[in-house]
């Protein structure tokens, strides 16, 4: 990648994060008398986008944030109340600019028909429409009417200015935002070619730039970098004309004022336009040669990490500097039978290992992002389904600072979306309802994350009407789910709104009732290595409960030997492990074993039967019993032995080779050879013998 590419995905991250920054300012914007504080945000914020587009030729950004940068403008004067409609219409531009920086970032071409839709939008807002007409109309019966104004701009530049990083060419194209511009290039101070210097810049140039809307502060604004500082710049206003009182008589389907336009007819423009079919056509035929290169991601790492793990790496380089004078000076004194140099082998290897292990976790706290990058969606997700929806909605956020790794956070957003959209669609109820049950007429969605042992937890909280049991049981059985005479708990009826396919919705609208959201919840958390689990309390609210393990690379494993395999357990799902007294060893009806573990009685789960290994122990009394627990369940897992407890990096054995039932991954462990990593989730759901703890036996 080449620097000039380089700097341009950096604008295009940076914008991202401006978007987000303008979308969170538009969502806490009261209407009525602008918040100046907040206004000022938005606006920095936009003419940051707008700024940066110019300098990488992106006039389509330029000209679309033009727009709805005047438009903030005139709010931050105090010229304009801020509206609820002003609020739509932005939150659909930052929509719009956010697709055309993704299409950029892609290589694809940008969607002109939606921009120009909302930019009509914004237009309108600005009283450039129809409901500003016939307002327009009447005041031309007396107002007078005053022709565009040409600007006369003459640049001096110093010869180092473009040693400064500054290029002439992105300021002609941001003037070109502002109206029409012709270009006239003085070089007359081009010196001969023996005394040419190629860093050096010898060109002056005269500017007309001309425009119904142009105004010196814009103007300036363009040369605020290199005004007084690099180029001496003259402007000079134009000449306007006595006015002449007009009566302008429009038919009713009169045209539309246009709005400053971007790329207006100018001698400058017209050659990009003659230029850009052709440009587009081959765009096209590249896009249609091969798919548009990925995009590598980025994370901005907060310095004190990386000083930390620059320190760490100095202490490892000491440690090996002190290993290899070790085995210099023990090879010269070989033979001489001191114990001194065992002790000092030892010492160095205990270092080494804790500083490895100290890197590794800070290597891993670079991939840790804070939940808020997956939150920071859902206030925007809850204004605009509760305007579908006419419905009242709060939303209340805690633990956005708790720390998951990023692959497991951009995997995370879209079943955080399709729960809350489930939460206020299904769960909270029309204000009227509320009222009606003596609740407050506004409904609560709250997103909480926190830790709980080595997991991540995220709960998704509502205070609807919780989900209606009868509802579910009676659409189950009427799409043949379960049967009539089924024996399910009230929380296994519950949990068949994961199934794939299955609504209570009555009508299927574009929020929901297709039947696919929560499906794809449970398959996608599932493919974190995680877990979702819901309650919920007729009239009261539910609960979705989100369980993640903290990373998806490295766990803390217990080895444990079944016949000549070794096995790795997750060590946070571990309770405890015990040796087998065949008394307290149950059969159900030949099918299942249950072991009584004080006083509940847990499934028996024997390891070398589900894996097919052969040469393994078979009498419980010989083995151990590895008690686990996931979701609420406990089974015990039978195994020959426990061996010792490490760290092992995770491989994908699905993406390696194939995905094996009862397996999560691999690793590799310290004799080289590979560990199959139990999916302790797997085995104790799929096991017909599953007992709740809380289940007592008499």
């Amino acid at each position: 990648m080449d620097m000039m590419e380089t700097f341009r995905q950096t604008y295009l991250e940076e914008s991202f994060e401006g978007l987000d920054v303008m979308e969170r300012g538009l969502l806490d914007l009261p209407p009525g008398t602008p918040d100046n504080e907040k206004i000022n945000e938005i606006f920095r914020a936009a003419h940051s986008i707008k700024g940066g587009s110019g300098t990488f030729g992106f006039i389509e950004i330029a000209g679309f944030t033009h727009v709805l940068e005047t438009l903030l403008d005139e709010m931050r004067d105090g010229r304009r109340d801020v509206t609820q409609p002003a609020i739509h219409a932005m939150l659909a531009a930052v929509d719009v600019l956010r697709d055309m920086l993704t299409k950029l970032q892609n290589h694809q071409p940008i969607d002109e028909a939606r921009a120009a839709q909302v930019q009509g939008e914004l237009e309108r807002i600005l009283g450039m429409g129809d409901e500003a007409e016939a307002p327009a109309q009447a005041a031309a019966q007396v107002a007078p009417q005053v022709g565009g104004g040409t600007w006369q701009i003459k640049i001096v530049p110093e010869k180092e200015l473009l040693q400064t990083g500054n290029e002439p060419l992105r300021i002609f194209r941001e003037l070109e935002t502002l109206g029409e511009l012709t270009a006239k290039a003085d070089l007359s101070a081009l010196p001969a070619i023996e005394t040419f210097e190629p860093e050096n810049l010898y060109i002056n140039w005269e500017l007309t730039l001309s425009g119904d809307d142009v105004k010196e502060d814009d103007i300036k604004e363009v040369f605020e970098w290199i005004d007084g500082d690099g180029a001496d710049i003259t402007i000079q206003a134009p000449e306007q004309s006595q006015p002449e009182v007009q009566v302008v008589e429009q038919p009713e389907a009169a045209p539309k004022v246009a709005a400053p336009q971007v790329a207006t007819v100018t001698p400058i423009a017209e050659a990009r336009k003659a230029a850009a079919p052709a440009a587009k056509e081959t765009a096209e035929v590249k896009a249609d040669a091969k798919a548009a290169p990925k995009q590598e991601g980025s994370i901005r790492v907060d310095l004190s990490k990386i000083d930390q793990m620059v320190n760490l790496v100095g202490e490892l380089v000491i440690t090996q500097s002190m290993l290899s004078q070790f085995g210099e000076q023990a090879e010269q004194e070989q033979g001489s039978g001191s114990s001194e140099w065992i002790d000092k082998l030892k010492e160095g290897l205990t270092h080494l290992e804790r500083h490895t292990r100290e890197l590794q976790e800070s290597v891993m706290n670079i991939r840790m992002l804070p939940v808020s990058f997956a939150f920071n969606r859902m206030p925007r997700i809850v204004h605009d389904v509760s305007q579908k929806l006419g419905k009242q909605i709060e939303l209340v956020m805690e633990g956005e600072g708790t720390e998951l790794d990023k692959t497991m956070l951009e995997q995370l957003t879209d079943p955080l979306v399709h729960i809350v959209r489930n939460s206020i669609d299904h769960g909270i109820e029309n204000p009227d309802v509320r009222v009606a049950a003596g609740k407050p007429e506004k409904g609560t969605v709250k997103m909480a994350a926190f830790h709980e042992g080595g997991n991540i937890l995220i709960q998704i909280t509502d205070d609807g009407a919780g989900i209606n049991y009868a509802k579910v049981e009676a659409k189950a059985i009427e799409k043949g789910v379960i049967e009539p005479d089924h024996n399910l708990s009230r929380e296994e009826i519950i949990d068949l709104i994961f199934h794939p396919g299955f609504s209570t919705a009555d009508v299927v609208s574009d929020i929901s009732g297709r039947g696919v959201g929560m499906d794809v919840v449970r398959r996608n958390i599932k493919g974190l290595g995680g877990s979702v689990e819901v309650k919920t309390k007729q009239g009261e609210g539910s609960v979705f409960t989100i369980r993640l393990p903290l990373t998806l690379a490295i766990l803390d494993g217990q080895l444990c030997k079944v016949g000549s395999e070794t096995y790795v357990f997750p060590l946070v799902s571990i309770i405890e492990s015990i040796q087998v007294d065949k008394a307290l060893v149950k059969g159900i009806a030949g099918q299942a074993e249950l072991y009584k573990l004080r006083d509940t009685y847990i499934p028996v789960i024997r390891l070398h039967q589900k894996l097919g290994v052969k040469d393994a122990c078979e009498d419980l009394s010989e083995g151990l019993l590895v008690v686990v627990e996931d979701g609420g369940k406990r089974a015990g897992i039978f195994v020959d032995d426990l061996l010792g407890q490490q760290q092992v990096v995770i491989k994908s054995l699905e993406s390696n080779f194939m995905k094996i039932d009862g397996i999560a991954g691999a690793t590799i462990l310290g004799d080289g050879t590979v560990s199959l990593i139990l999916d302790v989730k797997e085995a104790v759901s799929s096991h017909k013998g599953g007992v709740h703890p809380q289940m007592n036996v008499a």
